[in-house]
């Protein structure tokens, strides 16, 4: 199941949008003009499949911090809400504060309603809906089943209701969601992950930061025995190099030998640009990469000469799995646009909104040649 739209109300700079999901989605933007809220909002939908958006919310700072920053109309309950359409299928969630007689902590961000929702034709059936801690489900006859305190009001349904028997479109939703994928940055400090031998386990696709590298680089050369694409990719950024990655006793490393070095660098060794480029590698060319794959401002740190093998790299990635990124390089957007032809997707602020340029309200983009007519 891969996602067909995202909607977000109320999230931080976010009022309201609707976004349809592409193979290749990339948003460019100024400092300040919310891009980074985009990534968080949908970071926070895979944590409402994981159970832990209300600890991530508090992590944060709370529902003031998180939810809508700007002028509110009166009457407005300011209450985040988050949704994604799977084809035919809606999960919807939505958070506010707790009401005075329930059992809460003061502040705590509380789960008021979730729904799933199916669409055939023009009828839509709700399959599932949660109303704080009751959870109801719709049979197979059609039939509701109640079920009272099947949820505390911290946790969501999509995680905790597993009686995947009366609706299987939770747990269908839940794996969905659990296996997107979400990559800020690597930590490529001396005491960093990336640079240390890791456990040889077998790794289909890179952790979010980065620990198990050394293992997904393995995977490919010694489990799939297959490393004539990921070579190619090397080659493209460092010509000449060589990258090879080994299991030894129990434990997995990896080096690369650049053309004009007389030895090869293990990761402890290798500049930061170096080795942040080589995880994403493994994010984009793992041995079975993610439904749904989503990074932030990915060429921190990279020197411009790699955004060219890097926009290649995503290109290619965008054929097997569906990938957002959000930056704020004007050459890597350029450098996609030749690779893939994706179009301009800018982000930009009105009224203290974030918003995109060329999306309208239902969700979708207008082309260049719509606007030429608007005109």
């Amino acid at each position: 199941m891969r996602p067909t739209d995202i909607a977000i109300s109320n999230y931080r700079s976010i009022r309201r949008l609707v976004m349809p999901i592409q193979p290749l989605s990339v948003f460019v933007g100024e400092n300040g003009v919310g891009k980074s809220n985009l990534y968080k909002s949908l970071s926070l939908l895979r944590d409402a499949a994981t159970g832990q958006i209300t600890r991530t919310i508090a992590d944060e700072g709370g529902l003031n911090s998180v939810c809508w920053s700007g002028i509110r109309k009166r009457g407005e309950d300011g209450r985040l809400r988050l949704a994604a359409r799977f084809d035919h299928v809606k999960y919807a969630i939505e958070l506010g504060y707790p009401a005075p007689v329930e059992a809460a902590f003061s502040g705590e961000p509380m789960i008021k309603s979730e729904s799933i929702e199916a669409t055939h034709g023009k009828r839509t059936v709700t399959l599932m809906e949660r109303t704080n801690s009751v959870v109801r489900v719709r049979g197979e006859s059609g039939a509701w089943c109640e079920h009272r305190e099947a949820v505390l009001p911290s946790e969501t349904a999509l995680a905790g209701f597993l009686d995947g028997r009366e609706c299987p479109e939770v747990e269908l939703i839940r794996n969905a969601m659990q296996s997107w994928r979400f990559y800020h940055d690597f930590r490529s400090d001396p005491a960093s992950p990336i640079r240390k031998p890791c456990l040889a386990i077998t790794t289909p696709a890179l952790s979010a930061d980065g620990s198990d590298l050394a293992a997904a680089l393995a995977t490919l050369s010694l489990i799939r025995e297959d490393t004539a694409d990921l070579q190619n990719a090397i080659e493209d950024a460092f010509p000449g190099a060589e990258l090879r990655a080994w299991e030894d006793n129990g434990r997995c490393e990896f080096d690369l030998r650049l053309a004009d070095m007389p030895r090869p660098f293990k990761a402890h060794e290798l500049s930061d640009g170096t080795l942040k480029y080589i995880c994403l590698l493994a994010v984009f060319m793992g041995y079975r990469l993610p439904p749904f794959i989503a990074l932030n401002e990915p060429e921190t740190s990279l020197h411009p000469s790699l955004l060219g093998p890097l926009a290649r790299l995503i290109a290619k990635a965008s054929r097997r799995a569906d990938v957002w990124i959000v930056t704020h390089s004007e050459p890597l957007m350029e450098a996609l646009r030749s690779e893939s032809s994706v179009p301009l997707r800018r982000v930009i602020k009105e009224k203290g909104a974030t918003t995109i340029e060329g999306l309208t309200i239902a969700g979708e983009f207008r082309d260049e040649d719509d606007d030429e007519d608007d005109d």
